[in-house]
C-alpha cells in the first residue's frame, strides 16, 4: 500500500516525503487521532484512519483497481478515485459551455496539485494546496487541517481570479460493511427529493440502475423504483447489481446542514456538516456492483457517494449553469463566481463512536460554545464528539 518517494521541499526548512499509498503519490498529515493521505494528482482525500480508543476506523473507499495496471488513456479521476476530492465544477462537461471543456469533475479531481505548505501550529496541523486553473482561467487553494483531540477533517477551498457561473461540490464515497442494512444513512431537513430524470446506466453498455427516472421523493425510506415498488435508500448495502443517482434539496433556512451514516454493530458515526447557503443539494450515488464495464466489472460493492454540491445533479457546468427543472423551482444549481471576491467552501467531515442502541440520526446540533456537536438517533440514544463548527462559517480564507 505506502512506499515513500523522493522528499520535497516546501516553504520550511523541513522536507515533505511524498509516500505511494494505493498506488498514487500522497501527502500524509497526521494528529493523535487522524491520519490523512492526499494525492498529488487530484487532491484526493484517502485512505483517512480514524482513531477511536484503540479501534482503527477506515469509512472511505478506494477503487479495487487503485494498485491495478490500467490503460493510460483512462481519465486521472478513475486512476485516483478514492475518499473524497473537490469538483469544479462538478460532474461531465459533455456539452461545452460558453467554448469552456471540462474534465470529468474538473481540473481540481484530475490536474497534479502543488504543495504550498505542510505545518503543525499549536494543536492544529494544516495542509495546504494549490492548483491553477486553465480551462477556465484561476486558482483553488486547498487546505486540510486536523485539530488534537478531534476526530474530525476540516476541508476548506478557496476559489479565486474567476468569474462566471460554476457548479461545485465535494465527492465523499463511503465504503459500506459487507452486511446488508448495516449503515443508517439520514440527513438534515430536504425541501425536494428527486431520482436522476434520466437514466443512470444503460443495459446496452453493461449497466443497471433500478430506480424510476425522475421520480419525486419526500422521504429517503420510500423512493420508487421503476418496477412500481418502493427502495428504502436509508438502509445499506442493498440492491446488489444496481447503479442509482438521487439528489436532494438542503433546506437552507437550518443554520448547519448535515449528513451521517450510522454503523450500529461497528458502533460507530460518519457525519459531514456543511453551509447550505454554499453547498445547496446532496447527491447520492448508490454503487454496487452494477456497472460491468472496466474498470468497474461489477466490482466496485458496497459504495455510497455522498457528495455535497450546488449542481443539477452530475450532469455538468452546462446543464446546471443554464435553467433546469430544478432551477426553475427557485433552488440554485449554481454559484456565480467573482474575480474580485474569493469563494471560500468550507466543509467538515469525521466519526463518533455511539452506544449500544443508537440507530438513525435525526439531528445534530453544535453545543454551547461552538466547539462539539451532540448527535441524536431515532430511538432517543445521543452522542457527542469535539468539533470547531466556528470552522465552517469562517469565511476568511486562512
Amino acid at each position: 500500500m505506502v512506499a515513500l518517494t523522493a522528499a520535497m521541499k516546501t516553504k520550511s526548512k523541513n522536507p515533505i516525503v511524498k509516500q505511494i499509498v494505493f498506488g498514487q503519490s500522497s501527502w500524509r498529515l497526521a494528529s493523535s487521532e487522524v491520519e490523512a493521505f492526499v494525492t498529488e494528482k487530484g487532491g484526493h482525500l484517502g485512505p483517512v484512519t480514524f482513531e477511536r480508543r484503540g479501534r482503527k476506523i477506515r469509512p472511505y473507499a478506494v477503487a479495487p483497481w487503485a494498485e491495478e495496471k490500467v490503460d493510460p488513456a483512462m481519465p486521472t479521476i478513475l486512476q485516483v478515485l478514492r475518499g473524497d476530492f473537490f469538483c469544479l465544477p462538478f460532474g461531465g462537461n459533455a456539452k461545452p459551455f460558453r467554448g469552456e471543456q471540462q474534465p470529468v469533475h474538473g481540473e481540481t479531481a484530475n490536474a497534479p496539485w502543488h504543495l504550498e505548505s505542510l505545518e503543525k501550529r499549536a494543536d492544529r496541523t494544516g495542509l495546504h494546496l494549490s492548483l491553477q486553473l486553465t480551462v477556465r482561467p484561476g486558482r483553488v487553494d486547498k487546505k486540510i487541517f486536523l485539530i488534537e483531540g478531534h476526530n474530525t477533517l476540516y476541508c476548506r477551498h478557496l476559489v479565486s481570479e474567476m468569474r462566471g457561473p460554476m457548479n461545485l461540490g465535494h465527492h465523499a464515497m463511503l465504503k459500506f460493511p459487507d452486511e446488508p442494512g448495516s449503515g443508517w444513512l439520514s440527513t438534515s431537513r430536504f425541501v425536494h427529493g428527486q431520482v436522476l430524470p434520466q437514466p443512470f446506466e444503460s443495459a446496452e453498455q453493461g449497466g443497471y440502475s433500478c430506480l424510476k427516472p425522475g421520480a419525486e421523493f419526500d422521504s429517503l425510506k420510500a423512493v420508487p423504483m421503476s418496477n412500481g415498488e418502493k427502495a428504502d435508500l436509508s438502509r445499506y448495502p442493498a440492491r446488489r447489481g444496481y447503479e442509482d443517482l438521487v439528489m436532494a434539496v438542503s433546506d437552507d433556512t437550518v443554520p448547519l446542514a448535515w449528513t451521517a451514516v450510522a454503523f450500529p454493530q461497528q458502533r460507530f458515526v460518519w457525519f459531514a456538516l456543511k453551509d447550505p447557503r454554499v453547498l445547496r443539494e446532496t447527491v447520492i450515488w448508490i454503487s454496487n456492483g452494477g456497472r460491468h464495464y472496466p474498470p468497474w466489472s461489477g466490482r466496485h460493492v458496497n459504495v455510497m457517494g455522498l457528495e455535497e454540491v450546488t449542481s443539477f445533479f452530475h450532469l455538468g457546468l452546462a446543464e446546471s449553469a443554464r435553467r433546469n427543472p430544478i432551477s426553475a423551482r427557485g433552488f440554485p444549481t449554481c454559484l456565480r463566481l467573482d474575480a474580485r471576491r474569493p469563494l471560500v467552501v468550507n466543509y467538515i467531515m469525521g466519526v463518533a463512536g455511539i452506544p449500544a442502541g443508537f440507530d438513525r440520526v435525526v439531528s445534530i446540533q453544535a453545543l454551547p460554545g461552538g466547539k462539539a456537536i451532540a448527535l441524536h438517533a431515532a430511538g432517543g440514544k445521543r452522542t457527542e464528539t469535539p468539533v470547531d463548527v466556528g470552522f465552517m462559517f469562517d469565511k476568511s480564507g486562512a
